[in-house]
């Protein structure tokens, strides 16, 4: 038990690590900087066909110009409902039916609402570094597990545990760098 023991835990707690920071990159793809981004529309749930289905799954989200996203429904009978998800998504969005195109005017942001955006990102950031730390508190445990189990030895626990607090301090960064970004998104429309 040594090394590749250590590969093995870093590879899993940096697998689920990145999780944590892919499920933050979704949760700021949703959130409006007063530029279209078709991931903006991802978080909206249509009801279609008597279950809620992600928008995606109902037609295709583009992005024709910088302030205004469209969606074109594949089923006619769905335009209304779309529309309707859209507007009930709580972005201040007011979208419009064009035959089965959906447009989408993605209007200026208030000032008011840039803080609110800018308080929303920084609780997906916390609940990411939440996330991590729980990821860093499962490997410390299994570390402490092996050396109870007298696996490993003392020295090797705790250089263990320094390459588990290490990355972890590269995730924290990391979502520190994607808050940061995602505030000047949000400042500089």
């Amino acid at each position: 038990m040594a090394t590749a023991d250590l590969n093995n835990l870093k590879t899993d707690l940096s697998r689920r690590m990145d999780g944590a920071m892919e499920t933050l990159r979704r949760e700021f793809s949703g959130l409006r900087t007063g530029r279209a981004h078709p991931g903006l529309l991802e978080p909206v749930k249509v009801i279609a066909y008597g279950s809620e289905t992600p928008l995606n799954q109902v037609g295709t989200i583009g992005t024709p110009e910088p302030r205004m996203l469209t969606v074109q429904v594949w089923d006619k009978s769905l335009v209304t409902a779309v529309e309707k998800a859209i507007r009930d998504s709580g972005m201040g969005l007011n979208p419009s039916a064009d035959g089965m195109l959906v447009r989408v005017p993605i209007p200026q942001l208030t000032t008011e609402r840039r803080n609110e955006l800018a308080k929303m990102a920084h609780k997906y950031a916390e609940g990411a570094k939440i996330s991590v730390r729980a990821v860093r508190r499962d490997g410390m445990e299994q570390i402490k597990g092996f050396e109870k189990k007298h696996e490993i030895g003392e020295d090797l626990a705790k250089n263990w545990s320094d390459e588990v607090q290490k990355l972890t301090d590269q995730f924290i960064k990391k979502v520190d760098e994607a808050l940061a970004d995602k505030e000047k998104d949000i400042k500089q429309v």
